[in-house]
């Protein structure tokens, strides 16, 4: 007589199938955490790495801006030295103008007027007097014309003065200096004829 199975074979073989479904998805899962791990230490370790590179170069960059601040401030020192230089080699220049220019006020000078104050501005000077008249102040800017050191007189202010021991005037005229040319090595070059 032939055997016949009736036991439920099949539900055996779906229970067989799902424990190794279940075996092979836990697996998967495992592999799935594992590469996922390994991955973000990997991750985590470019990055600290980069960060280490970041924090190196802001340091360098701190030192790098310390270097040029302190280039900045030897540039800055440069320029005022230079600048002191040429002021210095201005002046050294200017010696012999000053005092062919003194002497030359003096000879301009005529006899009845007095000066209180002279103030040169770049290429003008300013001549405060006392006049004992005015012909000598035309007299005085006459001379001033004539003169091979100064030009283009210009009579600002005449008063009388209000002393009563004095009884000359108040003046003050401005004229130009025209000397010499000092741009050249200090070398005297007239610029004006004295007028004949």
């Amino acid at each position: 007589m032939p055997r016949i199975n009736l036991l439920p074979w099949r539900e055996q073989e779906r229970k067989v199938r799902r424990r190794e479904f279940m075996v092979a998805a836990g697996g998967a899962v495992f592999a799935a955490a594992i590469f996922v791990l390994c991955g973000k230490l990997v991750y985590s370790g470019w990055t600290d790495s980069q960060n280490e590179k970041n924090t190196l170069l802001k340091k360098e960059i701190v030192k790098l801006d310390a270097q040029i601040a302190d280039i900045q401030d030897l540039e800055n020192r440069k320029q005022r030295l230079v600048a002191r230089m040429e002021i210095i080699e201005k002046l050294q220049r200017k010696r012999p103008e000053i005092v062919h220019l003194f002497d030359e006020i003096v000879k301009t000078v005529p006899e009845g007027i007095y000066l209180t104050e002279i103030k040169q501005t770049g290429n003008k000077l300013e001549i405060h007097g006392v006049a004992q008249s005015s012909t000598r102040v035309s007299t005085f800017m006459r001379n001033i014309d004539a003169s091979v050191w100064m030009d283009n007189p210009v009579l600002q202010v005449v008063e009388s003065a209000k002393d009563s021991s004095n009884s000359g005037s108040n003046f003050t005229l401005t004229s130009d200096v025209v000397g010499v040319d000092l741009e050249h090595g200090g070398e005297t070059t007239v610029k004006k004829v004295a007028a004949k």
